[in-house]
């Protein structure tokens, strides 16, 4: 591996609960975190180390979308529906009641939220109207990330069932296939849009080539436990894969390659599950939340 430089910058502490989701913004240095105590809450990376509560919602929050167009916040909150937060006056302006399962990701489409929950359910949502456009039920186990392509539309939905779908815009299935051998848990597509990469409970790694019908085009075994999230650098040469085995990945994004492990017993990294991973651009910091109820600052200097 090359001598990569790892500094622990920052922990940040005041979740009560397990840290399930970060989120930028549209300001490099501010972010936002959900968990299992029902708070959202923002934090500035130039002054870390207080954040400060958006809102408190009674169940678990495990998504959120920052609606780039309306600078609106929104959370999926579980067993009920999503809530539209104009963080900035830490106000509600709207909400809409979805489901009666969790709601694992959302992710936006112009003025369109989709959201995927806990019951294998896909959903179109007017952000604007919050009005169901359209629904999709194409499985009985949960839809748990969602991705959506730069350039061509394709909606994207990774599920428990170790399917991956490939719908349009508005939810009609395009393409399906078994991608892994347990729970598809995140799916990115590669900043050029060429590829798309999957993470799975089956702790492997797979990137399928968009233009040959998503074809399997690489593989590896990335982790020892399940593959929670992954990110991408700001300057698109890296990305971080982060872990229930509690460790970061850094790898090389045109070789596939790793180049350093961040853990506990090295870098004081986290003690459990690490859930999500937020690579920001302010000063190339790297965040990570985990169920130890911490969320860390990490430098990586190539």
């Amino acid at each position: 591996m090359l001598k990569i430089e790892v500094t622990k910058l920052h922990t940040l502490t005041g979740h009560r609960d397990c840290v399930y989701t970060l989120e930028g913004s549209g300001d490099d240095n501010l972010f936002f975190s959900g968990a299992g105590d029902g708070m959202v809450v923002a934090w500035n990376l130039s002054n870390p180390e207080n954040g400060e509560l958006i809102a408190k919602l009674p169940n678990s929050v495990y998504a959120l979308h920052h609606h780039k167009l309306s600078n609106l916040l929104v959370a999926g909150h579980n067993f009920d529906g999503i809530h539209v937060l104009d963080w900035q006056n830490k106000s509600e302006v709207g909400s809409l009641q979805l489901t009666t399962a969790s709601i694992f990701d959302l992710q936006s489409h112009n003025d369109d939220l989709f959201v995927a929950t806990g019951d294998g359910t896909v959903m179109k949502v007017a952000l604007r109207s919050l009005s169901i456009l359209a629904k999709n039920q194409s499985s009985e186990k949960s839809a748990r990330t969602i991705a959506i392509h730069p350039h061509n539309g394709d909606v994207v939905i990774g599920y428990s069932d170790n399917f991956i779908r490939v719908f349009d815009t508005n939810l009609q299935l395009k393409h399906a296939w078994q991608a892994h051998a347990n729970s598809v848990f995140t799916i990115r597509f590669t900043p050029d849009g060429h590829f798309l990469m999957s993470g799975s409970r089956d702790a492997r790694l797979k990137v399928w080539d968009v233009k040959a019908h998503y074809s399997q085009a690489a593989e590896v075994v990335a982790h020892m436990y399940a593959i929670n999230h992954l990110d991408f650098s700001p300057d698109n040469k890296h990305f971080v894969t982060c872990s229930m085995d509690k460790s970061l990945k850094v790898w090389k994004l045109d070789e596939l390659k790793l180049l350093k492990v961040i853990d506990r017993s090295r870098h004081a990294g986290h003690g459990t599950s690490v859930n999500k991973v937020l690579w920001t651009r302010h000063d190339d910091q790297l965040v990570s939340a985990s169920d130890d109820r911490t969320i860390s600052v990490w430098k990586i200097i190539f």
